[in-house]
């Protein structure tokens, strides 16, 4: 692949367009210094901090994947599409805790680092006063598989933003995989859509 299509220099070049302080300018130049020198896992490492440290665009986190997948870096590259999905709808940060299952909770653990789809009480009502849900999918924020009774940091990237836009953090909202609830959430952080890189 030629130097100039690396998907790791065109992040560090979307970096450098945005970048509103010094620290931010001076992380994207040594990124493109590993990228010349073939380190692309430094640099992988260096913009995914970059863009915790400072909100990216869509486009970035969708060539900080292309360079996960063409690394072989398959788990990065989900992550990084998330991310990507993040920065077009926004998302939410929250602290899930299942219900334990003889209290009606799931039989079985959540799977981390993967998109699981569920259904969330967040306050909507149907006109006839009934419990009105929304989709959202889960990203939990850990390695190994949330128990029954425990309780993890997730995130939550909504299908339908628009339902969501009232939720703010310290808002609690409950889990459901079918009618009853397996689980409450509390919203620690909103993160808000990036604009897409002009």
């Amino acid at each position: 692949m030629e130097l100039q299509d690396s998907p790791l220099l065109k992040a560090a070049h979307l970096c450098l367009a945005g970048a509103s302080g010094e620290e931010a300018a001076i992380s994207a130049t040594r990124v493109m210094e590993y990228v010349k020198g073939g380190d692309w896992e430094t640099a992988l490492l260096l913009l995914e901090d970059l863009g915790d440290a400072h909100p990216q665009s869509p486009e970035f986190w969708e060539l900080l994947a292309d360079a996960a997948r063409l690394l072989w870096l398959k788990e990065d590259a989900h992550w990084y599409a998330w991310r990507g999905s993040e920065a077009r709808v926004g998302a939410f940060r929250a602290g899930l805790h299942l219900l334990p299952a003889e209290d009606g909770g799931r039989s079985m653990p959540l799977l981390p680092r993967g998109r699981l789809e569920f259904l969330w009480d967040i306050g909507h009502r149907t006109s006839e006063g009934a419990l009105s849900v929304s989709f959202a999918f889960l990203w939990i924020e850990r390695r190994d598989p949330l128990q029954t009774g425990g309780s993890a940091p997730v995130r939550l990237l909504p299908l339908t933003p628009e339902h969501w836009r009232h939720l703010q953090p310290g808002d609690s909202i409950t889990m459901h995989e079918a009618r009853p609830p397996v689980g409450t959430a509390l919203i620690t952080e909103v993160i808000p859509p990036v604009a897409p890189s002009t």
